[in-house]
């Protein structure tokens, strides 16, 4: 097999920032005196429109240029009223914690804030900027844009300057998971910032999003890879910690970095890559932009830069990993809907065989006897299953605003899904499991969770997509051709042939026969109030259908039918194979 080069691509999208101005305008704009400031509580903020250009920069200020690392909970935002971020939430992750400074700052000038983002709209090229404590409310202030669906070319982009870490792990997760979001921010950190002396990412909760910029007096590097970041930050406040306090001049370095990126940077002195991989040299290429080369190592800053090279090249290949694994289902959508197609053939060619395809393949299952197309088939479920099952975990972990747009997406390809695959996994559960035979619990105690989510995706309504998959008005003469509306249906047949069974049992006790008597007639209720809606198909009536052969058992027991509204359907086989499909029964 070919060894597959891997690289790291920060020295090359760090030239690419560094060259393109947006560093510069930034930063002018921050350092810039003759804007006037708004001014707020122990925050003010600039707004200036650029001649000859469509972009608007928008600078916080912060009156403390002191950065605290303590942290609030979104739970107590909220219970505070304060939700401009509880779309960031996610059903799996609905909580995250976000710098407790910032946060005050942000809600204490949030009516004004709230005017400033009026004037704000999807034709706005904005970029939003500010250093230090200024720059952790240029982030919040950011992601209370994000919720307001900017898109293209017009999306916010939140320039920092210093170290305005602002959240923990599952706040980095939010966002990693919208890759929309995570290139929304850009936060530029110099080698020398006084900001790293006192912070060790290791000792705190803090987790890092979106690119930073690591930059020296000479060159830059950029990292995406959240772990790395860390890393870097870690390595750098020691040197810090070596050197003293210095203050780090991003003017002088953004004038620097910009004049340097027109030309082309050659290989540093004391750098030998002899013996690299390209991931290796490539990374040892962005740490000598930092100024960490074995020179660094030989001055007593006790940094073992070939062991960081390594730590390093194991974290960017995890990430890259992680990268590639990621589940895409828009990439896989086409060949799930072959599988679909196939079972679709499946449920036709068993009608054509006057079985339906559920007691067909229950067959299958109880007599362990496949034709190699009916091997097949089973295949086909356990794709559908796999892809859906990972589609809804993607859709269950992105923030709650995508994630509801997410959902109506696919709302219709994963109701036929449902509709289409379920039966069969109940046909699986009642006559391949093991654990069923041993332990004898019903489908519906053990459903599959995927499944139910889907269910409770329709439930909610979600747009016009929900609406049209969950009409009852579909027309009755397509009954013979529809999947039944409640994918669990042949579960509640299946365990309404096991009280029959209970019933007719004379070693059963007679509370026993009662309670599954009143089963019985629960379900009867359940399939008339089915078939009134034309929500089954006419498959149920086939002959030797699970569902007829229920029906004649439940005939046998005395006094169960009587005068049921149900019973009164049943005793005419015209009425179900003729005048249910037609849609010509008077229900009542």
């Amino acid at each position: 097999m070919t060894q597959l080069n891997e690289f790291s691509s920060g020295t090359e999208l760090a030239s690419y920032v560094t060259s393109s101005g947006v560093l510069s305008r930034s930063w002018n704009t921050i350092s810039s005196s003759t804007i006037p400031s708004n001014k707020g509580q122990r925050l003010s903020w600039k707004v200036h429109s650029e001649e000859d250009s469509d972009f608007i920069i928008i600078v916080f200020e912060a009156k403390s240029s002191q950065v605290k690392t303590d942290l609030v909970s979104s739970l107590e935002l909220k219970k505070q009223n304060k939700l401009h971020f509880e779309f960031l939430c996610t059903r799996k992750s609905p909580e995250f914690q976000v710098n407790k400074d910032a946060c005050h700052l942000f809600y204490e000038n949030l009516q004004r804030l709230d005017d400033l983002k009026s004037h704000i709209t999807s034709s706005t090229r904005l970029i939003v900027t500010g250093q230090g404590l200024g720059g952790s409310v240029a982030i919040l202030f950011t992601l209370s844009l994000l919720d307001r669906t900017l898109t293209g070319k017009n999306r916010p982009l939140c320039i920092t300057f210093g170290l305005p870490l602002i959240g923990d792990t599952n706040l980095q997760k939010a966002m990693s998971r919208s890759t929309t979001w995570n290139s929304c921010f850009l936060q530029v950190v110099s080698h020398k910032d006084p900001l790293l002396r006192p912070f060790d990412p290791q000792a705190t909760h803090y987790m890092p999003f979106g690119t930073f910029l690591f930059c020296s007096d000479e060159s830059s590097t950029c990292f995406e890879n959240p772990e790395s970041i860390l890393k870097i930050l870690k390595v750098l406040a020691s040197i810090q910690g070596n050197q003293g306090f210095q203050s780090a001049d991003y003017g002088n370095i953004v004038e620097k970095l910009y004049r340097k990126s027109i030309y082309k940077d050659v290989l540093p002195r004391g750098v030998d890559m002899n013996g690299y991989s390209t991931l290796q040299a490539s990374i040892s290429l962005q740490l000598s932009a930092l100024g960490l080369t074995p020179q660094v190592q030989q001055q007593q800053h006790n940094i073992d830069i070939d062991n960081l090279v390594s730590t390093m090249e194991t974290l960017e290949k995890k990430f890259n990993y992680q990268k590639r694994a990621t589940f895409d289902p828009t990439k896989k959508l086409n060949s799930e809907k072959v599988n679909m197609v196939q079972l679709e053939w499946f449920k036709k060619d068993s009608r054509n065989k006057n079985i339906g395809y559920y007691d067909r393949y229950k067959n299958m299952l109880s007599t362990n006897m496949f034709s190699t197309s009916e091997l097949d088939v089973i295949n086909y479920r356990k794709n559908l299953t796999n892809y859906w099952e990972k589609m809804v975990e993607a859709a269950e972990l992105k923030p709650q605003k995508e994630g509801a747009q997410f959902r109506t997406r696919w709302l219709f390809a994963g109701t036929n899904y449902r509709r289409m695959v379920e039966p069969l996994e109940i046909a699986n559960y009642y006559y391949s499991n093991e654990e069923y035979k041993k332990f004898g619990k019903s489908y519906l105690e053990n459903r599959p969770k995927h499944y139910k989510q889907l269910e409770e995706w329709l439930k909610e309504g979600i747009g016009a997509a929900a609406a049209a998959s969950n009409s009852t008005s579909i027309s009755t003469k397509n009954v013979e051709s529809i999947l039944n509306f409640d994918s669990c249906f042949w579960a509640h047949v299946e365990e309404a042939l096991i009280s029959c069974k209970v019933v007719k049992d004379v070693k059963a006790n007679v509370l026993k026969k009662e309670e599954e008597k009143k089963k019985l007639h629960d379900f009867e209720d359940y399939v008339y109030g089915l078939l009134k809606n034309s929500e089954v198909s006419s498959d149920i009536f086939l002959r030797d259908s699970s569902y007829m052969t229920w029906w004649n058992e439940y005939e046998k027991i005395d006094g169960a039918v009587s005068h049921s509204k149900l019973g009164r359907f049943m005793s005419n086989a015209d009425n179900y194979n003729v005048k249910y499909v037609k849609g010509t029964y008077n229900f009542n």
